[in-house]
């Protein structure tokens, strides 16, 4: 017996959704929890939930080389281990800043659908000088 799919059609996004981290992001967390310092960089719908295409890390002078960490939240408090999952991670190569040559952006492609209220979180696994600036894209189902 074939078992149907609750949904035949494609499913797109009824509004786009641009998040980013409200700071420049410098601080360390070595926690692989979640927890610690994490900054949210994407809130999906709380009545339909949402979809995030991409993350962006913009330098925004020097900084050393680190790794950024991106958790999937279940909407409730980040301190608590058991709310947090490490879904991906990126290397952030060291930068200098210039005044005739741009920094290059790193991003990691997602295409993940998150629930209702659910957050994307990041966290830098060494402290940077300068910082990152961190965005999302994706849509509001």
């Amino acid at each position: 017996m074939a078992v149907a799919t609750a949904n035949q059609t494609p499913i797109y996004s009824r509004v786009g959704q641009i998040d980013w981290a409200p700071i420049v992001i410098t601080a360390a967390n070595i926690a692989k929890d979640g927890t610690g310092i994490v900054d949210t960089i994407f809130t999906a719908d709380a009545t339909d939930g949402g979809f995030i295409t991409k993350v962006v890390f913009r330098a925004v002078g020097t900084n050393a080389a680190t790794v950024a960490r991106i958790f999937i939240n279940n909407g409730l408090v980040t301190t608590t281990a058991a709310n947090n999952v490490l879904f991906t991670e990126i290397t952030l190569p060291a930068t200098t800043i210039s005044e005739t040559t741009a920094l290059a952006n790193q991003e990691i492609s997602l295409s993940i659908a998150l629930p209702p209220g659910f957050k994307l979180t990041v966290a830098l696994g060494t402290a940077v000088a300068a910082g990152y600036r961190v965005s999302t894209v994706g849509g509001k189902y």
